[in-house]
């Protein structure tokens, strides 16, 4: 998954005829106002004249209630606070001061919301922040059971998938989906506003058409920037450090070779393509052998990014850029490369977050350059959600930006669930803010430091489980989304559906989220599912724990599959139709 209608509801509109008593009623008093302030004013001027026989001093001052009364009764009663609409019928907008604001204001939204994409992993929880938000999916993990999830039942004629935007353009396109929306607009002009994994021109147009917002910067600007060559330029305007490197086309491995040799970067390189995620197109070069295996891919590129290959562990950190600054959330280990996970060396397979995360001088060096980082991006036209990976040099403890992700990502659900997010708010709901069309104050700097506390950083893993062979085979039995308990033989059985991680509570207990369903097809690199526990998965130097590989191979054991053409069939076969992209 990638690190990518209906009802018209009403607009809380007076009626004319209310309208029309309101503004009466505020211009002159009623009859019965009239008596009663006629009434107070006999009282007050009778107990002035009694107070002024026994003590003049006190007439003055009865003198002045009896004028600041009469003055009362006979002016029309205002509200302190700013009315929902003006005189003219404009809609007022009162500022949302702080969190507590922002977090009513969602729980109030009445704008339709939705999350598009292959599946919903990526926004996990989202609908419980905010009021009317829908995630509508190619992929139903729930089995029908999530409260907000629309996945389409019927599958519609579309060409063969080769990324996460054309199955997001296929869903806008759908009949079931766009029905759905439909029945969910706002207005003749509006339908909502729609948060993508993955989307190009073409998503927009489609969104556009069925009368939804897109809440990202423009597909072409995110494109530009998901350029892991441009990503390194953008670093030097914003004076982040990146591991020493030459930008440059490669012709053969001896001007690979020689264009390192300028740089002083060594003979032990990693070549990056612009584009690509989870080791697909990174390529670690030592000889004229890793070359040949990768040189198609890299002499097709007019330029490559050509790094000294450092021996470092990975790190991610999530951010958001608003308009009152970067905000940033605590930085993450990453789990990169392991066999048992992924086919893909240097391939992303899962995130840890804890509070003691390598050295509290690399945690504040990695908010600095993501504070940094994200106050050029706002300078380059971007804002909102974004996701940094670093690379922390093992030998020197320097650490350097990797690379740029311009959207939510494979390791959101983790950063938006912990203790600090719970607490305040989700970094995903100070993005979508920035498309609300409402003005708000936020203390950007008190917030950082807020979540930059370790009592406000809990343990949490993540395993993303791809299938590792290269065959391919049909799924015949796979496991329920939900939480999964181990018994003390190692084996595990399902205990209840849930939709996200958040009430797993002991070390036996996990939260499983499946993407390889019963009927489709195992191939190597096919997404099988998201592993949830509370704690480690790693060890300090960054092996898998002995409980994260029970916990794998438990889960592994609940799918079951069998080879192309085999008895076994269940009638649910779906078509080989996600190839070998990532959908998270």
């Amino acid at each position: 998954m990638a690190k990518k209608t209906a009802k018209s509801r009403t607009s809380g509109k007076p009626s004319a005829s209310k309208k029309a008593t309101r503004t009466a009623t505020a211009r002159k008093p009623t009859k019965v106002a009239a008596k009663k302030s006629g009434a107070k004013r006999a009282a007050a001027s009778k107990a002035a004249k009694k107070a002024a026989v026994k003590k003049p001093a006190v007439a003055t001052v009865a003198a002045r209630n009896m004028k600041k009364a009469t003055a009362k009764a006979a002016s029309p009663r205002t509200k302190k606070k700013a009315a929902s609409k003006s005189k003219s019928g404009a809609r007022v907008v009162n500022t949302l001061k702080g969190i507590s604001d922002i977090r009513r204001f969602f729980h109030r939204n009445e704008v339709p919301l939705y999350f598009i994409s292959a599946t919903n992993f990526n926004l996990l929880g989202a609908d419980e922040w905010i009021k009317g938000f829908k995630f509508i999916t190619y992929i139903d993990c729930f089995d029908g059971l999530h409260p907000n999830l629309m996945s389409p039942k019927t599958e519609e004629p579309h060409e063969e998938f080769q990324s996460i935007e054309d199955i997001n353009n296929y869903l806008l396109t759908h009949s079931e989906v766009r029905d759905f929306i439909e029945s969910r607009r706002m207005s003749s002009k509006s339908a909502g506003k729609a948060l993508f994994l993955m989307f190009d021109e073409k998503t927009e147009e489609l969104a556009k058409k069925a009368g939804l917002e897109v809440i990202f910067p423009p597909a072409k600007l995110r494109s530009w920037l998901d350029n892991k060559v441009n990503t390194n330029r953008v670093a030097e305007k914003a004076g982040v450090p990146c591991v020493p490197y030459v930008l440059s086309p490669v012709k053969h491995y001896e001007h690979l070779l020689a264009v390192a040799q300028k740089g002083k970067l060594g003979t032990d390189l990693v070549v990056q393509t612009p584009y690509g995620d989870s080791g697909h197109t990174t390529f670690f070069i030592n000889s004229a052998a890793d070359y040949d295996k990768y040189a198609k891919e890299i002499e097709a590129e007019k330029e490559c990014k050509i790094m000294k290959r450092i021996n470092c562990r990975g790190a991610a950190m999530e951010a958001c850029v608003t308009r009152h600054g970067t905000i940033v959330a605590p930085l993450m280990t990453e789990l990169v490369g392991f066999k048992e996970l992924t086919p893909y060396k240097g391939g992303w397979c899962g995130n840890e977050i804890f509070a003691d995360t390598f050295t509290p001088e690399i945690r504040a060096k990695a908010r600095r350059y993501a504070k940094k980082f994200g106050d050029q991006l706002l300078k380059e036209g971007y804002k909102g959600y974004f996701e940094l990976d670093y690379l922390i040099d093992k030998d020197s403890g320097e650490i350097y930006l990797g690379e740029l992700n311009p959207r939510v990502t494979g390791a959101s659900s983790i950063t938006n669930h912990a203790v600090f997010a719970l607490s305040d708010a989700p970094l995903h709901l100070f993005h979508t803010l920035e498309w609300m069309n409402e003005p708000y104050e936020l203390n950007v700097n008190a917030l950082n430091r807020r979540w930059a506390k370790d009592e406000n950083i809990d343990s949490w893993g993540q395993m993303v489980i791809k299938y590792t062979t290269d065959d391919v085979q049909r799924v015949t039995e796979a496991p329920r989304s939900g939480i999964w308990r181990m018994r003390e033989d190692g084996s595990i059985y399902f205990w209840r559906m849930d939709t996200h991680r958040r009430y797993v509570e002991k070390d036996n207990e996990a939260f499983f989220l499946r993407i390889t369903r019963p009927g489709d097809w195992f191939y190597e690199g096919a997404d099988m599912g998201i592993l949830v526990m509370r704690g480690r998965m790693m060890t300090d130097d960054f092996q898998l724990t002995e409980r994260a590989k029970k916990w794998l191979a438990a889960i592994r054991t609940q799918f079951k599959s069998v080879a192309p053409g085999a008895h076994g069939s269940n009638g649910h076969e779906h078509l080989l139709e996600i190839g070998g992209f990532k959908m998270m």
